[in-house]
């Protein structure tokens, strides 16, 4: 076994704290990891304070990671030491079920398994997460990092791990492109990285806000309108006109005002899982224009590994805040208030030393 050192929280109102445990041997397929960032989702916080009623402790979350590999079971062929990779949110997957086979991990019939807080498919042994100095990963399940992005660049590559692939995957499947006028509800974490990627993508983007003050931010990212979705008006002159509109807010909200807002035959896409349900829809929204509500969950590994490699060819990155692992509490608390442009991401190197 291989003893790491990671940062856990004990229960649903603990803080996390310094958490001595053990990785398992490498498997013929797994690929030891040294992490150098993880960034930090609000899934993690959901999980740490068990807001989504599923999670066992003590737990160790992080699903944003990139690391270097430091050494690998004997039948690895596509990695090798020194090598930067990446890893998301999924560790396993069936792998024999249709969704699998159409490399679409992430609707495994048999469920994924999370990064973290989730079982092992072998040993039943739970999971911990990438809020630690290393990971053991089986290879299928690993990405490369390209070689476009520089040194400089790594932290804010970590969360495309989960930010980035969460809102490429609906812009892709939704076939988003330069005749597309594409609305982004919410900036935040993944909101920033929807509007990056959809402009890259050629579309028309419109982010819709409750408030103006990130306007500046939204316009530098590649927003082409704002609109404050507190005012009706505001609202109603794009009524009928959307192409595709993807909402990353996790909290619910009246969804109808953003229904009207589409073309016949389009889509307002759900990314964000709040705690609660949103208020109910409009039967006449959807029916009057065949519009469409849905939902999309992060990607499969092919999937993200496409996404890596277009961040890297477009020069796309997350903005964030780069922090030490004794300063994830204060990040967490600091998440809750919406106080960070637009993720934080741990710097490992301090569990180095222990």
């Amino acid at each position: 076994m291989l003893k790491t050192t990671g940062y856990a929280a004990d229960s649903a109102t603990s803080s996390l704290k310094p958490f001595e445990f053990e990785r398992r041997d490498l498997r013929p397929h797994d690929v030891l990891i040294d992490i150098l960032y993880c960034g930090i989702c609000h899934s993690d916080l959901h999980m740490a304070r068990n807001e989504w009623k599923n999670t066992v402790y003590p737990i160790v979350p992080g699903h944003e990671i990139l690391g270097k590999v430091s050494k690998m079971g004997n039948e690895v062929t596509a990695f090798k030491e020194g090598d930067l990779v990446a890893v998301g949110c999924i560790s396993d997957s069936c792998r024999t079920c249709p969704s699998c086979r159409d490399h679409l991990e992430q609707y495994c019939e048999k469920e994924f398994t999370l990064v973290f807080n989730a079982r092992d498919r072998q040993t039943n042994a739970v999971n911990y997460g990438g809020f630690s100095n290393q990971i053991v990963i089986e290879d299928q399940f690993v990405l490369h990092v390209p070689k476009k992005f520089q040194k400089r660049d790594l932290p804010a590559v970590a969360p495309l791990l989960c930010a980035g692939i969460t809102v490429y995957s609906p812009l892709k499947n939704w076939k988003v492109g330069k005749d597309s006028k594409v609305g982004i509800v919410g900036l935040g974490g993944l909101g920033h990285m929807a509007i990056q990627l959809a402009h890259a993508m050629g579309a028309h983007v419109v982010l819709f806000t409750t408030s103006l003050n990130k306007a500046e931010d939204a316009k530098k990212l590649g927003a082409d309108e704002i609109v404050l979705s507190k005012d009706s008006e505001a609202m109603k002159k794009h009524n009928n006109s959307f192409d595709f509109i993807l909402s990353t807010v996790a909290a619910p909200y009246d969804l109808n005002p953003f229904l009207d807002l589409l073309k016949l035959d389009a889509t307002l896409c759900l990314v964000g899982l709040p705690a609660s349900p949103h208020p109910a829809l409009r039967a006449d929204a959807l029916i009057g224009k065949r519009r469409r509500l849905a939902g999309s969950l992060i990607g499969g590994i092919k999937e993200t590994q496409e996404l890596l490699d277009f961040c890297a060819d477009m020069g796309i990155l997350a903005q964030i805040e780069q922090i030490p692992p004794d300063r994830i509490n204060e990040a967490f608390e600091r998440m809750l208030k919406n106080d960070v442009k637009y993720r934080f991401v741990i710097d490992m190197a301090p569990l180095k030393k222990h």
